[in-house]
């Protein structure tokens, strides 16, 4: 279910009609459900109206084909409150919502937090786990508590602690849903013997590669599976850091210049996020041709980086 884009113009005005020429493209591609407003889709920078109009842009185009969750994070819960509302209203299937960024509360004021969140939530919560976004990273102890919230549903848990994320999953697999640590063998080995249930990564960059991979799995396909496995593992490790924060630039300007450079409906990065140097692009190109997602540049396509005649 990746967490998806949000399409800017270069003027930094919220661009629909590619937002929808994005979802159609996912569905598609055979997507297994979508989540938007996420740390990929830049909620950080959006106003309540605009969120609004995201929500009700995907859910137009989906129709209920696939499970949609929409991105709720917030200083305070009245706000995401307010727009797990404008999520409702759309018709959206859930929310994904984080611990307050930036101010690091503690883990009384977070289970208060969500709880105070799950009272006036009309849909389901994923709860996600955040160390780079939130500096905090909420310990299994804490994970279990906030379980026991009425409307918490799923965990998506990004942390980079490796047993943690481990001990948390095997101690709530019969409560919640957990995605998230599928681009490793040990993450495969999870979603083939314990329950993993999928992961919520980020753009979607190899299309139905994505998917597929799960449905190599449930079809008992594991050498296609490990295949597929090792491109995401390439993927993730060419554009992100240990930390899941990118190599270079920030990873949202990463995935849309990807998306641009396979022709498809990226767009610009709003500030404060900027779009990358120009070699940082060439970085992304060389990537994706080394995954075979670009043809090679011809001697024509080179001709106009190089500078006039004259």
């Amino acid at each position: 279910m990746p967490a998806i884009t949000t399409p800017f113009r270069a003027d930094g005005a919220l661009d629909l009609a590619a937002l929808e020429n994005l979802t159609d493209w996912l569905l598609a591609e055979g997507m297994h459900g979508l989540t938007l407003l996420g740390t990929t889709g830049e909620w950080f920078s959006m106003l309540p109206e605009e969120k609004r109009d995201v929500f009700r842009t995907v859910a137009s185009r989906v129709r209920g084909r696939i499970p949609v969750i929409g991105g709720c994070n917030a200083f305070t819960a009245r706000e995401a409150i307010q727009t797990a509302q404008a999520a409702a209203d759309a018709g959206l299937d859930g929310i994904l919502i984080t611990p307050p960024p930036y101010i690091m509360p503690s883990e009384r004021e977070i289970l208060r937090f969500f709880e105070t969140v799950s009272d006036a939530c009309p849909l389901p919560m994923c709860v996600y786990n955040w160390p780079p976004g939130t500096n905090l990273d909420m310990s299994p102890d804490l994970l279990r508590r906030v379980a026991d919230i009425e409307n918490v549903v799923a965990f998506k848990n990004s942390t980079s602690n490796t047993a943690a994320f481990c001990e948390a999953f095997f101690a709530l697999r019969d409560r919640v849903r957990t995605f998230g640590f599928t681009s490793s063998g040990l993450g495969m080995a999870m979603v083939q013997h314990s329950g993993l249930d999928g992961s919520m990564g980020a753009g979607a960059l190899l299309g139905r590669e994505h998917p597929q991979f799960f449905e190599a799995l449930w079809s008992g396909d594991d050498a296609r599976a490990e295949a597929l496995l090792q491109r995401d593992v390439t993927l993730m490790r060419a554009f992100y850091k240990p930390t899941l924060t990118a190599v270079f630039g920030s990873a949202q300007a990463v995935c849309k210049e990807a998306l641009n450079l396979m022709g498809l409906p990226g767009g610009y990065p709003r500030p404060p996020i900027l779009p990358l140097l120009d070699d940082e692009k060439q970085y992304v190109r060389d990537v994706l041709l080394s995954l075979g997602k670009l043809e090679p540049m011809s001697a024509n396509d080179w001709r106009k980086y190089l500078p006039p005649e004259g």
